[in-house]
């Protein structure tokens, strides 16, 4: 009987453990968001050190959009995750010529990487 319940338990675990973040991955994930975003400095797109955390529209020294300065957001796990999966949808009127990432699996481990860079 122990056994048994110690097999339930671990068949219940195991797809929490597939999805778990990948760090490593995030940053192949990250290779295209290169083209726009640095790490210590602004571009195209606004520095991204420290973004986990950060107030939306308000790193210093960039231009946002009205819309972005104007979201309200603060750049938590799950606004992340919606602004990177479909950027024009999450804050209308915003300046991000991306299409978005549709892979949950890939959007976790880019944000794991992204809190790697604070």
């Amino acid at each position: 009987m122990r056994h048994l319940i110690l097999g339930a338990a671990l068949a219940l675990l195991m797809p929490l453990s597939a999805q778990a973040q990948d760090a490593a991955a995030g940053e192949k994930a990250f290779a295209p968001c290169k083209a726009c975003h640095a790490f210590g400095k602004n571009g195209v797109g606004p520095d991204l050190k420290g973004v986990v955390g950060r107030k939306a529209g308000t790193h210093e020294g960039y231009n946002y959009s009205a819309a972005l300065k104007g979201s309200g957001l603060t750049w938590d796990e799950a606004n992340l995750k919606e602004w990177i999966k479909d950027p024009k949808a999450k804050v209308p009127g915003n300046k991000m010529v991306y299409p978005g990432l549709k892979d949950d699996k890939k959007l976790d481990d880019l944000i794991a990487y992204l809190k790697t860079q604070s």
